[in-house]
């Protein structure tokens, strides 16, 4: 008979039941709010879904302490956000973490030996998020995406383990892309919550505000500028697609097709990002992680740019 608790001896994917329980929690999260995330992780081994999901878990419990601060004191959720990243950084110099969400995630981090400064700078952006409701500059801006997106990037680089240490600027470039293409999208949303993520200057430049929420000639030109910004960042993204292996490329190269959709669903909306939320039906998702899945590696297709119209796996 064993001394040990049951609670703590390895069961399926060699992981305690505290572990297994943390980690089909983070599964759950990611299901709930990263559904393009999610269909394009189900092309991933389980090893590595399992590792996509905690770190998103991780970004999504600080990133909606946040965006819960309209419902209650500022210096309160200033404390809860404080308390998360202490917590995290404790359990993580601890090595394991009883909380039902970082349990999952000091294991990925450890277990990936993803660089703690990673989790440092996303925590920072979450905090700008208390006292910055506008960025002057695309450089301030970028400042903030060095946290909250480019790192993302850098975190999720691990888990798909790719064969040309090349592959971190596009992979910072991609989370970059992603988050853009929500800044775009959410405009109504982040007004909401008092903030503007499009940079002050291109407002000034082309004369459009947002606050008005009224889709004008100066608007349509400042969002045109915006998505063209934005799929150039895309394809400064794809170079980095052929340094992954197999199903990590058809992974990333499913998530970039499905985000940057979104952009066009802005354009056939007539970039009205006020009244209705740009969205990829769930048929077409499907249809490109399929597509992706049944073909070869984009990555490996001489000559063609992996993402692009000429990408025949990419979505028409």
């Amino acid at each position: 008979m064993s001394g040990g608790s049951a609670e703590h001896e390895p069961g399926k994917h060699g992981l305690t039941p505290e572990l297994q329980r943390s980690y089909d929690l983070c599964r759950g999260i990611a299901r709930a709010h990263g559904k393009t995330y999610s269909m394009a992780a189900r092309l991933l081994d389980a090893e590595q879904r399992r590792h996509v999901h905690a770190v998103y878990a991780f970004c999504r419990v600080a990133d909606d302490i946040v965006d819960e601060a309209g419902e209650r004191d500022l210096a309160q959720t200033r404390a809860a956000l404080t308390e998360f990243g202490a917590r995290f950084e404790a359990d993580l110099a601890a090595g394991h973490s009883g909380h039902p969400v970082l349990a999952a995630v000091v294991h990925t981090a450890h277990t990936l030996h993803i660089d703690p400064e990673c989790f440092t700078r996303f925590m920072r952006s979450m905090s700008m998020d208390l006292d910055t409701a506008k960025y002057d500059t695309w450089a301030d801006l970028m400042d903030y995406m060095d946290g909250s997106a480019a790192v993302i990037g850098e975190m999720m680089l691990p888990v798909l383990r790719p064969r040309d240490n090349a592959a971190l600027r596009p992979a910072r470039d991609l989370g970059v892309a992603f988050q853009l293409t929500n800044f775009l999208r959410d405009v109504g949303e982040d007004l909401d919550r008092g903030r503007i993520y499009l940079p002050q200057e291109d407002l000034w430049r082309f004369g459009a505000d947002p606050q008005a929420r009224t889709v004008t000639p100066e608007w349509r030109a400042l969002m045109r500028f915006e998505i063209a910004r934005n799929r150039e960042i895309y394809a400064a993204a794809d170079t980095g697609i052929p340094m992954l292996a197999g199903r990590s490329a058809r992974c990333v190269h499913t998530a970039r097709v499905l985000y940057s959709q979104i952009l066009e669903r802005i354009e056939a909306a007539g970039y009205d990002v006020f009244t209705a939320r740009a969205r990829v039906p769930g048929r077409r998702k499907l249809a490109v992680a399929l597509r992706s899945m049944l073909g070869r590696a984009p990555g490996h297709r001489p000559g063609r740019a992996p993402g692009s119209p000429a990408d025949p796996t990419a979505a028409t």
